[in-house]
């Protein structure tokens, strides 16, 4: 006889999240994305919602993620700067980075944080691509390790320059270069890489959920 009492528990929608935009101009809001631009940065932060089954392989097995990812984003000549496991509220996410070559030239940088649940997920991501002048980060690192001997040149190829991040004899798609290393962000931190690696990692760590997450089935794969 109690049940016509019971509180009705809210629905799951792209609002039951809620991450950080960093005062940019919303340019597109609907029941499955919400994205914010910044035009001065030729960048973008979206928040997605997927009102599905997650088809993200699993969030136990780093291993396997990696070999998921590396063979998928090689097909499409791309290639991957992190793929990382992390907790988000104690939910468990999957966090990535990859590169895209630009067709015109210079390369476009998507970083992601995914949390899936059993029947849905949601993903935030940021996107940041050169434009104007490219290849600057890379033409200084490049300079640097020469000089150092950490690279050389062997029958006129680079040696020791492109290295995948978890199989450094992967070749396909588009590899990995030293100048892509967390530790250069500093020095450039306009550079499209760095603006990617930061507001995702700021997003990480901002994301705030509504009470309604809290009652999604996990994903337990």
């Amino acid at each position: 006889m109690f049940n016509f009492f019971r509180k009705k528990k809210a629905k799951v929608t792209i609002n039951s999240i809620s991450i950080p935009h960093f005062g940019w101009n919303k340019v597109e809001e609907n029941d499955s994305r919400i994205v914010w631009v910044n035009p001065e940065q030729s960048a973008l932060i979206s928040l997605n919602f997927f009102d599905i089954q997650p088809d993200i392989p699993t969030v136990k097995d780093l291993g396997f993620l990696k070999k998921f990812y590396r063979r998928n984003i090689s097909t499409s000549n791309s290639g991957i700067i992190e793929v990382a496991l992390l907790d988000v509220h104690h939910i468990p996410g999957v966090k990535t980075i990859f590169k895209i070559p630009q067709p015109e030239g210079g390369m476009t940088y998507i970083s992601s944080i995914t949390i899936p649940f059993e029947n849905c997920s949601f993903v935030v991501k940021v996107q940041a691509a050169e434009v104007d002048v490219t290849g600057i980060r890379d033409a200084f690192v490049l300079e640097k390790l020469l000089s150092s001997g950490e690279i050389n040149f062997e029958n006129d190829q680079l040696q020791n320059w492109f290295e995948g991040p978890y199989d450094p004899t992967f070749k396909e798609g588009t590899p990995m270069n030293r100048s892509e290393h967390e530790q250069y962000d500093v020095e450039f931190p306009q550079h499209p890489l760095s603006i990617a690696r930061a507001l995702i990692n700021q997003a990480g760590r901002e994301i705030i959920f509504k009470p309604e997450i809290k009652e999604l089935a996990a994903f337990r794969k």
